[in-house]
């Protein structure tokens, strides 16, 4: 798309077929200074609620040109720039090998895209970024709150932590163990939100989470508008006062949070990709506010944590009050060796087979789909109903809830299942955990698996190894000192 200049607006190409000044990319324009919406001017609000808060390409507007052009001209809609100088102003892309240049249809030339955001649509040189400037949309109702569970001491004092952030609009990580009952905890803060009319939004790693949510929190907040968004979700095209959102959803949005939760932040790809935590700063508005949710933080926010640099509550023990299962080591030998072979571990093979002799259900984490699936049909010999499952299987939703059902006795994965996975009386055993690919935070949140239910608070965790490493060392001696600080606090029994 190309535009003319003018003193206080840009005008598109399509609307022009004369034109007497000569048409540009929006990357080259001096953009004009914005001004105040006409208050006379009767605005879509269709238009308003599809668009408030977020920056979207006009290939994802379901508005013509002529509708978005007139709401340009009075001062409801600004034009921004894409892609500018090797800078992705949707993403902050600014890496040049992210970058790449194509024979562009609209501005007839070539024109530089970025590939770091290209999921969500090319955005190039020549394709704004369009924006609502005018009011935001509101609701009067006032949220109901439809829960009547009871918090743990600990869940307690995390809840009024959370509370006191929205309203004070600062910055808080909760540090909570695997099965604490992080999401209970933000009921209180999202009912506070909700009912001074902010905006929430809950983003998270993966879809399946947002997926899990979004019916809890539908049952929760009755009659608030819920938005649940991943790629390709149905919900893209509507505005909601609570939104759920998987971490690259949140690029099409632009100051229009006042609450954000972002959950499980040390996860890939939320602490691997700037681009996620740039997203996150760009969609909040100034004044606003944000919960981290974590059970695993890395270790220099652990650092700073300790330090008290870091705003933060710890929750330590499970609701239940039980202490989280500490895991033992276990020596197997050269594992991988052994699989070559066509063998499993002695150590390993004994283990399961007491698992499948007691009927008890397990998981077995593998550091490789190649290696796991070298051992499935070993471990279908002890047992043909054993499977595996890993991130490109396109059963694994109908295999995690087979295992649910009881219908796998043990399922083989790689750790595409240590985080919320949750199956009652489980025991959980690491093949291979000296692997590079099992970090701390990979063990502790693979032994959080184990021991989550009320009615099985306890379970078998074992790191099978070929020589123990740093890391494993750092998982145990974390769980370890959860429960100790739980048992000081007098927050598990016994």
């Amino acid at each position: 798309m190309r535009f003319t200049q003018e003193s206080t607006h840009l005008t598109p190409e399509q609307l022009l077929p004369n034109p007497t000044t000569a048409f540009q990319k929006i990357s080259t324009i001096q953009l004009p200074t914005p001004f105040p919406p006409n208050p006379s001017f009767h605005y879509s609000t269709a238009l308003q609620h599809y668009l408030s808060g977020r920056a979207l390409l006009p290939d994802e507007l379901p508005f013509s040109i002529e509708i978005l052009h007139e709401h340009h001209l009075n001062g409801y809609i600004t034009y921004g720039k894409g892609v500018e100088n090797n800078h992705c102003h949707r993403c902050d892309n600014r890496k040049k090998h992210l970058f790449a240049r194509f024979n562009c249809f609209r501005c007839k030339e070539d024109c530089t895209y970025c590939r770091n955001c290209i999921m969500m649509g090319r955005v190039s040189e020549c394709t704004p970024l369009i924006t609502w400037s005018g009011p935001t949309p509101t609701t009067s109702n006032q949220p109901i709150f439809d829960w009547t569970g009871t918090l743990s001491k600990a869940q307690q004092e995390a809840s009024n932590r959370v509370v006191d952030t929205v309203q004070t609009n600062e910055n808080l990580l909760v540090w909570a163990v695997c099965g604490a009952g992080k999401t209970e905890v933000l009921f209180k803060g999202i009912h506070e939100a909700l009912s001074q009319n902010k905006r929430v939004c809950i983003a998270a790693p993966r879809t399946d989470v947002i997926l899990e949510l979004s019916p809890r929190l539908q049952k929760v907040f009755p009659n608030t508008s819920i938005t649940t968004l991943y790629g390709g979700s149905d919900d893209r095209h509507e505005y909601g006062q609570l939104v759920l959102s998987t971490n690259h959803q949140l690029f099409r949005y632009e100051k229009a949070f006042d609450f954000i939760v972002i959950d499980e932040v040390d996860a890939f790809p939320y602490s691997y990709d700037p681009t996620l935590k740039y997203a996150v700063e760009k969609a909040r508005k100034p004044e606003s506010s944000i919960v981290y949710l974590t059970a695993t933080p890395d270790s220099q926010t652990q650092k700073n944590c300790s330090a008290k640099k870091q705003n933060h509550i710890r929750i330590p023990a499970r609701y239940h009050r039980h202490p989280i299962p500490v895991p033992r080591f276990a020596w197997c030998g050269n594992w991988n060796k052994s699989f070559e072979k066509h063998r499993i571990p002695s150590q390993l093979k004994k283990w399961t087979l007491q698992r499948l002799q007691q009927n008890k259900q397990a998981l077995i984490f593998f550091p490789s789909v190649k290696i796991m699936e070298k051992a499935l049909p070993l471990f279908q010999k002890l047992n043909p109903a054993i499977e595996s499952v890993h991130a490109e299987n396109p059963n694994r939703k109908e295999k995690v809830q087979k295992i649910r059902d009881g219908e796998i006795p043990i399922l083989l994965t790689t750790t595409i299942l240590e985080r919320g996975v949750t199956i009652p009386g489980i025991d959980v055993a690491v093949a291979g955990a000296e692997d590079q690919i099992f970090t701390e935070s990979a063990l502790v949140q693979i032994a959080g698996r184990a021991g989550r239910s009320a009615d099985h608070p306890k379970g078998d965790v074992v790191y099978f190894h070929y020589g123990k490493t740093k890391e494993m060392i750092n998982a145990i001696m974390h769980i370890y000192s959860m429960n100790k600080e739980a048992g000081k606090r007098g927050l598990i029994n016994g």
